[in-house]
């Protein structure tokens, strides 16, 4: 527009000169000047205004009609008047030869171009005559022509127009060549582009626009190496290019064409790294492939998990090599799921078979063993005769002696006909692994099925006398000695070494089973060996049990000095069951006539452990001992300490009777008859109540009170009726009903009983025999009622198994607070291991869920030291005390006992801590660490669904906190179609769906 209104200017000029002398005569031309000159002020308005009146009222020349048209249209078109475009048409039409006719068409033509009206600026470019204008102008028209038809996409038309300002090697041919050349491109007429483009690069304004169209170019064309040698010097020269990341897109995609993995993962990178556009999942899975070639599997993840995020053919390539790529970085979990994937697409069928294979066997290497031989199993049926069917077969075999679903092992192996050495060997460990698990569960007959069908191939031998063992294990604990004995002697006849572990195992099994058949010199044998074989073992095992045996065993066979110098072995070598040996050795010893030794002996006992089971022996044998030595006034204290200490004591009647005869001694007549009366009112069915009734009969009368003695032989008989008493014959019909377990009627044959004889002398026996009959029979408020009755009655054994009944009844109705006093008592009175074990465990869980941490950590750690005695109370109580832990924020103690936990028990509270580590990991945002102990630890609890499940959707969780959706939504989809337990489905469900409308 610029150059137009100087050229038009220099018109006016020119006007001006040749008609002076006319204009200046008749004062048009001064007028006319002034016009010209509000016109180059500027001034628009008042040029229109005054051009108008001057065309109307002033005599003019041809030429002053001419400068005054152009001027009055020229202003109007700046003034954007809507009559401006029709008067400089109408100007052009009617002047059409005239010199100033070009420019104005220049005028009129930049007008709408320079306000992109190209439409109207074609138009008016086309009222030109090119003839007339200079090369200059020829070719600036030309390309605003053809600029015009290109921004209105019409490039068929443009291109002539582009073509013939580029002819005219004007400063405006360069944009000409630049845009001719992308028409070019987009009609598919390369080598016009290619050229046309090149012309346009030596110019400086489009030496950068150019490298991005010729690199394209190129590419499209196929010509790969023609675009890398042309883009990659550019590159590396550091200038300034537009578009430079896409540039390197072509080029890492020709690279990629050329399989030159390394400079195009290079150029990959380098797209991405400028952050100025995206890939396509195709480039994004050519990049992949690009570092996993290259041996780059970390950075071949990053893009590969982005493509395999659709279920396509490049969603199955892409899961194929990640799992490939999570091989190479030992990233087993991950490579699990992304060859899962792989396999359940059927785009790519080699693909799909290499895949199912390489999940089975991925799972095998991460010790997934059951989903490994289901897989495998898949395999072989969809495959069978695939490439990898041999090796399948063979890991399937290892895959069965390593899986938790040894049923389903066992049946796989049933089905094959001819089975190989590797198969036998494997289901000859299978089924000893499931014999195990049935013995666990004390399942006994079901678990000596099971190893017969282990035994039934006999590879190897190590193992099949290890069955023997176990088959003497299981019928002990089935109680059938004689068969266990056989089992046991059947290890010994295989002749294996004499320090092999089951052998020695089975020294201390057999020892038990001919202990508990009286067979002692036998016992004695094997005792003997197991003791000697440990002793200087570091992992003694049960040692120190065996070792008290050995010496009840001399002692039984009254070899006291033997016993002696066993129970002394035990004491000096400080064995876990040292109280018993003290008290064993005390009795040994008062055999020998060693009383001041025993006297000894037992005092360190009573002294030094005072919770101990053995303490009310002691006590006892140590008053009886005092009266052998008729050492008459300490054997009244010694037996005065065990009634006032221990007032439920079993042994409580035989003290009254011991005092009674010390004091009868001692000439003390009223205590000894107050002894008597104790036993006849307080244990009427006590076995010395006949002895107490003559002791009594006796001492009255020295006291000259036999008149008395009548009420109590009274009460004696009512109490001890004779076998024809219809009273005692309901009593034993009814406790013959509890002990053949028909709990339902000998609970209301003893209701019925204490209705008849509410003051029978079996009362106490029969309140607790009634509470318990309900209670085995399900009526739980009623067998607390009995219980409740004989909390009122006086201190008996069957008060304090009734006070321990109460405390578990308490523990499951949820009423913590309460179970704890009646436990306590139960444990302060316990009698066995067994009746310890019950209330200690009770006593961790009731403390517990009061919130009373560190009590319940104590009972925690008192009932690990009872192992064995209760199913599962050590994992038990490991459990609760990494709880309590937590609950107290000893967060590392509490990771330390669940690790404790995990690895040493495989079994539902295992399978719960190995989820509590898991989430203490991830509650410290530590969630590598948290994902580690699931792929590691899990393998062992896939029986478990609840908890397994758990895991894999907090390991889902922790994926999605890491940024890995495609491995979040992989082990969700997994836990969809694989977990049984519907409360895990669902949730798994929940997280899937919210996953996929992100």
């Amino acid at each position: 527009m610029k150059n137009c209104l100087f050229a038009l200017l220099g018109l006016g000029m020119s006007l001006n000169v040749s008609a002076q002398s006319t204009l200046y005569q008749s004062g048009s031309q001064v007028l006319l000047d002034q016009n010209l000159e509000f016109f180059d002020k500027q001034l628009f308005s008042a040029s229109s205004f005054e051009n108008s009146r001057l065309l109307r009222h002033a005599t003019l020349s041809g030429e002053q009609q001419k400068s005054a048209e152009l001027h009055r249209a020229m202003s109007a078109l700046e003034l954007e008047s809507p009559a401006g475009p029709g008067l400089m048409k109408a100007y052009i039409l009617e002047h059409g030869k005239h010199p100033s006719v070009a420019m104005a068409g220049l005028y009129l033509g930049d007008h709408f171009f320079y306000k992109r009206n190209y439409k109207e600026s074609i138009e008016a470019f086309a009222l030109i005559q090119p003839e007339s204008l200079s090369s200059s102008e020829r070719a600036d028209v030309w390309f605003k022509q053809g600029y015009s038809y290109f921004q209105l996409m019409d490039y068929n038309k443009a291109a002539p127009f582009f073509d013939q300002a580029k002819g005219l090697n004007q400063p405006i041919s360069a944009d000409a060549y630049y845009y001719s050349g992308f028409i070019a491109l987009e009609q598919g007429n390369n080598t016009k582009a290619t050229a046309d483009l090149q012309a346009a690069s030596k110019s400086s304004e489009y030496a950068t626009k150019v490298p991005y169209l010729l690199t394209s170019l190129y590419y499209q064309q196929g010509s790969y190496d023609q675009a890398i040698s042309y883009a990659e010097p550019l590159l590396a020269s550091g200038q300034n290019l537009d578009r430079r990341e896409t540039i390197h897109l072509f080029l890492a995609e020709s690279y990629y064409s050329k399989k030159d993995f390394a400079n195009a993962s290079k150029n990959y990178d380098a797209f991405i790294n400028a952050k100025k556009g995206t890939l396509s999942r195709e480039e994004v899975y050519k990049a992949g492939i690009s570092f996993f070639e290259t041996g780059n599997y970390q950075r071949a993840t990053d893009y590969l998990k982005v493509s395999a995020s659709a279920t396509d053919e490049i969603g199955q390539a892409s899961s194929f090599y990640l799992g490939h790529a999570y091989l190479k970085l030992d990233n087993y979990p991950f490579a699990s799921t992304s060859f899962q994937a792989a396999s359940k697409a059927t785009f790519n069928r080699e693909i799909q078979e290499e895949s199912l294979f390489n999940y089975a066997k991925t799972n095998l290497q991460r010790g997934s063993f059951q989903a490994a031989i289901s897989t495998l199993d898949e395999y072989l049926d969809t495959y069978p005769t695939g490439k990898f069917r041999g090796e399948a077969e063979t890991l399937l075999s290892e895959a069965l002696i390593n899986t938790n679903d040894y049923l389903r092992a066992i049946e796989q192996m049933d089905k094959i006909r001819s089975k190989s050495t590797r198969i036998q060997s494997a289901y000859q460990k299978v089924a000893f692994y499931q014999a195990m698990v049935y013995y666990r569960d004390q399942k006994y007959k079901p678990a000596l099925a099971y190893l017969d069908k282990s035994q039934a191939f006999p590879v190897d031998r190590d193992l099949f006398l290890e069955t023997h063992f176990w088959k003497g294990e299981i019928l002990t604990a089935d109680g059938n000695l004689p068969q266990a004995i056989r089992a046991y002697e059947a290890v010994r006849a295989l002749n294996p070494a004499s320090n092999h572990p089951f052998l020695i195992k089975t020294h201390y099994g057999l020892g038990y089973a001919y202990f508990n058949s009286k067979q002692y010199p036998k016992a004695e044998e094997q005792f003997r060996a197991y003791t000697q074989k440990l002793q200087s073992a570091s992992e003694k095992q049960y040692y120190d049990d065996a070792l008290l045996r050995l010496g009840d065993c001399q002692y039984v066979q009254k070899k006291f000095s033997e016993s002696e110098a066993t129970f002394y072995r035990a004491i000096s070598e400080q064995i876990s069951g040292i109280d018993y040996a003290y008290f064993r050795l005390a009795v040994v010893q008062n055999f020998q006539t060693k009383n001041s030794e025993a006297l000894s002996n037992l005092d360190r006992l009573i002294s030094g452990f005072p919770s101990s089971l053995y303490r009310e022996d002691a006590m006892f044998q140590k008053g009886q001992i005092y009266l052998e030595e008729l050492r008459y006034q300490e054997a009244s204290m010694a037996f005065t300490d065990l009634i006032s200490s221990r007032p439920n004591s079993p042994f409580v009647p035989f003290a009254l009777e011991g005092r009674a005869v010390a004091n009868f001694s001692l000439r003390n007549y009223e205590q000894t008859i107050a002894d008597y009366k104790s036993i006849i009112d307080q244990h009427p069915n006590s076995q010395n109540s006949e002895t107490a009734l003559k002791g009594l009969q006796e001492t009255l009368a020295l006291q000259g009170s036999s008149a008395e003695f009548g009420d109590y032989l009274t009460r004696y008989k009512n109490s001890n009726p004779g076998a024809e008493n219809v009273q005692s014959l309901e009593y034993e019909a009814a406790k013959s009903l509890y002990l053949d377990k028909n709990y339902a009627q000998a609970a209301r044959a003893f209701e019925s009983y204490l209705r008849s004889y509410p003051q029978s002398a079996q009362k106490a026996d029969a309140l607790y025999f009634a509470g318990d009959a309900f209670l085995q029979a399900g009526d739980t408020e009623r067998a607390l009622g009995y219980f409740k009755q004989l909390e009122r009655e006086p201190a008996s054994p069957q008060r304090v198994r009734a006070m321990q009944k109460m405390g578990v009844l308490a523990l499951e109705k949820g009423d913590y607070a309460a179970a704890i006093p009646y436990l306590e008592t139960a444990v302060q009175n316990a009698r066995n291991k067994v009746e310890e074990a019950e209330a200690v465990q009770g006593l961790m869980i009731a403390n517990f869920a009061v919130g009373k941490y560190p009590a319940s950590i104590t009972y925690a750690d008192q009932l690990v030291t009872l192992e064995g005695i209760l199913p599962e109370t050590t994992p038990t109580a490991l459990l609760t005390k990494a709880k309590a832990q937590k609950q107290l924020r000893q967060i590392p103690a509490s990771e330390a006992t669940l690790k404790s936990l995990i690895a040493d028990f495989k079994t539902v509270q295992g399978a719960e801590g190995l989820y509590l580590l898991a989430l203490s990991y991830q509650e410290k945002q530590d969630y590598q660490q948290s994902n580690d102990a699931i792929f590691e630890n899990s393998g062992p609890f896939v029986d478990y669904g609840y908890w397994y499940g758990k895991m894999f959707l907090l390991l889902a969780d922790n994926f999605l906190k890491t940024g890995e959706q495609f491995q979040a939504k992989a082990t969700l989809e997994s836990i969809v179609e694989n977990s049984n337990d519907p409360e895990i489905k669902a949730e798994a469900e929940s997280k899937l769906k919210t996953l996929n409308q992100l």
